[in-house]
């Protein structure tokens, strides 16, 4: 990123080299860089319904006579859908295929999936897929918080794009994205954003964030994900060690579901016996120096290792065995 901020580049020239690049690294058809996961979600959205009509895509988001409905499972809303919404189309919901199917029109732009609740659905991920390439109409995975893992097992169901944040698993920019899918699809959604004058202008991925999140790539297809989930475990073992004397404290193991994926410590004790409960510890944690900051709720507190650089493991571990020692 360093380096990048000193060139002056076209950026389409960047974005398409980016683009060959992370599809080689994560065997796919084509990458793209957004600004965030977000971003992604209103630029595929752009797509879907201007494609590269500059016409159309000066009007977004008055999206009369386009496409404008965008078809998603009632238990797939979530708040950051307004990233959708923003394009000017129309959230319809459904909840069974017969549902979809009876749905879909002329209008239909879009199947939108939120990749952790595809166990949740009465729909798969595959299904919407197939019943997306059967209309001739795309399917878009959200999955800001998963595993970008080679190869992508929702490309592999069938769907037409799948986004992430770079910012999370993959450790790149905070203010980058990364979608991953069909080549055409993902161009139009690169003109429907910076530094193309269309909607999604505002959501700049600029030089320093395309080679961040492409040196993130990069790493992540050699980095030893094995080695480093023992590495959590490790630091997670430090902290329940330092606590589990205390009497009625109790510590478990919580894995994951498909997003935030690490092993997460979950700390309880008898909060009438102890006399403090997990929210006050969340607080007195925070207004330290360092500030610590973790979820936390009346029953106790969970610690996720994601963040945590080197050294960092014994000051939660004291921070914490003294304030419960306090109490």
């Amino acid at each position: 990123m360093d380096l990048a901020s000193r060139r002056y580049v076209h950026i389409e020239e960047l974005m398409e080299k980016a683009g060959a690049r992370i599809a080689e690294l994560m065997q796919c058809e084509w990458g793209l860089v957004t600004n965030g996961c977000a971003s992604a979600l209103c630029q595929i959205t752009a797509a879907c319904v201007a494609g590269s009509d500059p016409e159309k895509m000066m009007r977004l988001p008055d999206t009369s006579g386009m496409k404008n409905e965008v078809i998603v499972q009632s238990c797939h809303r979530h708040v950051y859908d307004h990233a959708v919404r923003m394009v000017g189309v129309k959230m319809i919901e459904v909840e069974t295929k017969a549902d979809l199917e009876a749905a879909l029109s002329d209008r239909t732009a879009l199947l939108l999936i939120f990749g952790d609740a595809a166990e949740r659905g009465k729909i798969t991920v595959k299904e919407m897929a197939d019943i997306g390439r059967k209309h001739g109409i795309p399917s878009f995975v959200d999955a800001a918080a998963e595993r970008p893992d080679v190869p992508n097992w929702y490309l592999e169901q069938g769907v037409d794009a799948v986004g992430y944040s770079g910012g999370k698993c993959l450790r790149g920019p905070q203010s980058s994205g990364l979608v991953l899918g069909r080549k055409d699809l993902l161009q139009a959604a690169f003109l429907n954003g910076a530094p193309h004058h269309a909607l999604a202008r505002p959501m700049k991925a600029g030089k320093e964030e395309i080679m961040g999140l492409l040196a993130a790539v990069e790493q992540w297809v050699k980095r030893d994900h094995e080695t480093e989930w023992k590495e959590w475990e490790r630091r997670l073992g430090v902290i329940a060690d330092a606590v589990k004397p205390l009497e009625s404290v109790t510590t478990s193991i919580r894995q994951p579901g498909r997003s935030n994926v690490t092993p997460v410590l979950e700390i309880r004790w008898n909060v009438e016996s102890m006399g403090i409960n997990g929210t006050e510890v969340g607080d007195q944690l925070s207004a330290g120096n360092p500030r610590i900051e973790l979820p936390s709720s009346p029953e106790g507190v969970s610690i996720n290792p994601y963040m945590m650089e080197e050294g960092e493991t014994q000051i939660v571990a004291d921070r914490l065995q003294a304030i419960l020692n306090q109490a």
